[in-house]
């Protein structure tokens, strides 16, 4: 009963940029951007794979990844990607971390 007015904590994890850089060094980690394909277009980290997280076909796009595998997800300022993070774990995803801050928040230049 108590229970009923506390959040779950996130079954993902939120990374500080500097967590976030560390983290992706790992072989075989997903690297996934949930912006819009404009968004992406103007600049993105370098590796990521854009699958936008308003998109109807979210789900299905990605359950064609490989859900042993980490997977390392952001947007912009950090809001989308734990939208997407969630819809993630609930979808069988193990290791999921988002990116606090997003790419507002990280300290490289981006790749277009």
């Amino acid at each position: 009963m108590f229970g009923l007015f506390q959040s779950a904590a996130p079954a993902y994890k939120n990374l500080t940029p500097a967590q976030f850089a560390m983290a992706l060094r790992q072989p075989g980690a997903v690297l996934l951007d949930v912006r819009r394909p404009d968004e992406f277009a103007a600049g993105h980290l370098p590796g990521a794979v854009n699958i936008d997280v308003t998109s109807p076909d979210f789900a299905r796009r990605v359950a064609a990844l490989d859900k042993t595998r980490p997977t390392y997800v952001y947007c912009r300022s950090g809001a989308r990607s734990a939208n997407a993070a969630t819809q993630l774990t609930k979808a069988g995803f193990g290791q999921v971390s988002n990116l606090l801050g997003g790419v507002l928040d990280w300290p490289d230049k981006l790749v277009r």
